[in-house]
């Protein structure tokens, strides 16, 4: 898993939306997120359909299977 890019969320809301702290550590990933967007018109990927979930789901369980 990847670590959440501070670094560049801080130059983004610091540099580009000029936010002060208090404003950007108000905000959460996901309006930070929808802010970059606007700016840059790049839009995030969309959420996995159920048929994909499922089978992610299949290939990683949350619980071990047992025989038995």
């Amino acid at each position: 898993m990847t670590p959440f890019p501070w670094a560049e969320a801080m130059r983004f809301g610091f540099g580009m939306l000029r936010l002060n702290s208090r404003d950007f550590w108000g905000l959460t990933p996901r309006e930070l997120a929808s802010a970059f967007e606007a700016l840059s018109g790049r839009r995030r990927a969309a959420a996995p359909g159920r048929d994909a979930l499922a089978d992610m789901m299949a290939a990683f369980p949350d619980e071990e299977k047992t025989d038995g």
